[in-house]
């Protein structure tokens, strides 16, 4: 088969790729709509439909389902489940393929069809999963699976803002290169106001109450490593061993380490120390949900976090990345595409470029850690659409807690030493080639 302007190997291994982002995003849908207020109440609407719902009698129906665990929070818990256990048996199933002529390969890259209907037996499945244990034993699951996922997020952003940086130097010496310079200048700027109006922000409305001692401590922390992070950045011997290292690159981290500072401040049970957006714009206090009050998750916090996930989600489908650092955490080969001389070989004397695997040889990327990574994003969104509140056993009450706050604060600290080691591991490591 020919493929024009392409090659088929890369071609179906991204297609991969965004064909299980899509079921991903596709169970983050179904969650989504499962939370949404009134959905338990529509459906109560359905006679017949929902055990205590309407009271219309039909001959030969009676009510069978319970949808105090098909909506809300359960339905969440049970979705996300079901998601999770899915990528992680295909991370399991996926260890060590080397290359294209693994028979598993060809499952990773089709069966769409059996593997759709895996993900719905699973979720099936997932429903009839009794309450009890494992509503507290999953919610801990989740607190981890998060934690690590958080920092993969930082990781992608760091690859995304080094591709970003040496695109636009790479413009900037082929076309107008003032043109350039003033928009990485401009984006960096943007990127370090935003971060500094949000380190004002919250020393002014999250460290107001006598126990906030806490947040003026992460508030601080987090903006003195910020500085550090952006002054290693641009020291001489880093730019030595990495040109395109710069401050677009530390202006965005900083920012989203701010945001993950302020998501981290919003789980804290103490609303002195919390108060909502809502309740700063009316200038009233934010109370504490009682047991039983429906928490909602489309709060600012919420939807901030699902556009990040949604953003990194795609790009880890879709990225190529040259920095060698980001390639080694992320378990991508280095050396991704076909070489000069493979193209050339790829090319019949017609004119018509033939298909060629690339990767016969070497997979361009892991497909077992690539399935890992959805199997956290699944516990992420799940933990994101919950607020991180802890249920009790039975569900009855949602509230924040403590565990969530370090979890969140801890992350950011150990995603910013990854980026630091990113930047200091060429001059440290100097007998090594990171290029």
């Amino acid at each position: 088969n020919s493929c024009p302007g392409c090659c088929p190997s890369t071609y179906n291994s991204t297609v991969s790729r965004l064909a299980f982002s899509f079921l991903l995003l596709l169970g983050s849908l179904v969650s989504v709509i499962m939370i949404l207020p009134g959905m338990e109440a529509q459906l109560k609407k359905i006679p017949g439909f929902c055990v205590g719902g309407t009271s219309i009698t039909i001959p030969g129906i009676e009510n069978k389902v319970n949808c105090d665990v098909i909506v809300g929070y359960k339905s969440v818990y049970r979705m996300c489940f079901a998601m999770a256990c899915f990528f992680f048996l295909f991370s399991i199933i996926m260890i060590r393929v080397r290359s294209s002529k693994d028979p598993r390969a060809s499952l990773q890259n089709g069966f769409w069809f059996f593997k759709f209907l895996i993900l719905v037996g699973i979720t099936v499945g997932a429903f009839f999963i009794p309450d009890g244990t494992f509503n507290t034993v999953w919610f801990y699951f989740g607190v981890v699976g998060s934690f690590i996922f958080i920092i993969i997020q930082l990781i992608l952003l760091v690859d995304f803002s080094h591709t970003w940086n040496q695109s636009w130097l790479e413009n900037a010496e082929e076309g107008n290169s003032k043109c350039w310079f003033a928009a990485l200048l401009s984006f960096t700027v943007l990127h370090y106001a935003l971060a500094f109006s949000a380190v004002v922000l919250f020393y002014v409305y999250y460290t107001t109450g006598d126990d906030c001692t806490e947040h003026k401590i992460f508030i601080s922390l987090n903006l003195i490593f910020c500085i550090i992070i952006s002054i290693v950045a641009i020291l001489p011997k880093v730019q030595e061993a990495q040109p395109s290292s710069g401050l677009l690159q530390a202006s965005l981290i900083s920012l989203y380490t701010m945001y993950v500072t302020w998501s981290a401040m919003t789980n804290n049970p103490n609303r002195k120390c919390n108060p909502s957006l809502l309740s700063l714009v009316n200038n009233n206090p934010s109370p504490t949900p009682a047991p039983g009050q429906e928490v909602q998750w489309w709060d600012a916090q919420g939807i901030i976090g699902l556009v990040i996930f949604f953003f990194c989600t795609l790009y880890a489908s879709i990225r190529s990345s040259n920095n060698t650092q980001v390639n080694r955490l992320m378990q991508t080969e280095e050396n991704q595409g076909l070489a000069a001389d493979d193209h050339e070989a790829a090319m019949g004397e017609d004119g018509v470029r033939r298909a060629v695997d690339n990767e016969e040889d070497a997979v361009t990327y892991s497909y077992s850690f690539f399935h890992f990574s959805l199997c956290l994003a699944s516990l992420y969104i799940m933990m994101t659409l919950t607020n991180w509140y802890q249920p009790d056993a039975d569900y009855q009450a949602m509230q924040s807690s403590m565990p969530a706050v370090w979890v969140k604060i801890s992350s950011s600290w150990i995603g910013l030493a990854l980026y630091l080691w990113t930047l200091v591991a060429p001059v440290i490591l100097s007998n090594r080639d990171f290029n």
